[in-house]
């Protein structure tokens, strides 16, 4: 499919600790040791809203979360930093987004940031690519799995994403989604097509959701995310963060 010929619009974050609204914007600072949930007191949760679909609760503890987030203010800075996509219609996408290994832009892969400045993608970084390896054995999600991309999307208050089928990469290894600061409603429609009837998960903060299998290709968006309703303790700009990892089967 083609691209718009039309570039993305660079952002930027605010600075740690600033404009945050809502739950984001207590003014807590950074968390104080006692101030992060001990995670050992409720473990991982797994069920399985559909074949070859997996969510687990809590998987990742809340400082892996954090650590996550100070690595999102380090990849969104520019060359080749966040910015907002743009379809081939000349629609801009209301999530801001940066990638890791490959640039994703609509509809295809590259090695440099075309539609912004033109720099080379930033690397995926190896304890990123393990975590999302250590992600499919947790979820018996089959192996070898060898990612080399991440796209990592900001959704600011009022941000949405419509239901689109993953469909650009040869490879048909799982994909790999961490959830990260608001609960956000994920729907899923069907590998054939985009209409209902609807399956939705709701994804929290530290939440994993892997699919692969029969369900690799599953139509999938969010329709909504519940502002305000991140941990407090998570330094990330008002909205919900999500990093998407796959194997591409690019060359």
């Amino acid at each position: 499919m083609r691209s718009s010929h039309l570039g993305g619009v660079p952002t930027s974050l605010p600075a740690p600790g600033t404009g945050r609204v809502g739950q984001l914007a207590l003014g807590l600072g950074a968390p104080a040791a006692g101030d992060v949930p001990d995670a050992s007191l409720v473990g991982p949760h797994t069920t399985r809203p559909l074949p070859d679909v997996a969510h687990v609760q809590g998987w990742l503890t809340p400082p892996e979360q954090c650590t996550l987030v100070e690595r999102f203010r380090e990849w969104a800075r520019p060359p080749a930093g966040l910015r907002h996509p743009r379809v081939p219609t000349g629609h801009l996408m209301t999530v801001q987004s940066v990638c890791l290994g490959w640039h994703w832009q609509p509809y295809a892969y590259s090695r440099t940031a075309d539609d912004t400045d033109g720099a080379p993608v930033k690397p995926l970084p190896p304890d990123l690519a393990a975590l999302a390896r250590r992600a499919v054995a947790d979820t018996g999600a089959g192996s070898p799995f060898e990612p080399d991309a991440a796209i990592v999307n900001l959704y600011a208050p009022g941000a949405r994403l419509g239901l689109h089928q993953d469909g650009e990469e040869p490879s048909s290894a799982p994909v790999v989604t961490i959830s990260l600061g608001d609960t956000c409603v994920f729907r899923m429609a069907g590998p054939d097509r985009r209409t209902a009837p609807f399956t939705d998960v709701l994804l929290a903060s530290g939440d994993l959701l892997v699919f692969g299998g029969r369900n690799r290709r599953i139509y999938h968006g969010v329709p909504k995310v519940l502002d305000g309703s991140g941990p407090t303790w998570l330094d990330l700009p008002p909205g919900r963060l999500s990093i998407t990892v796959r194997e591409t089967g690019l060359a």
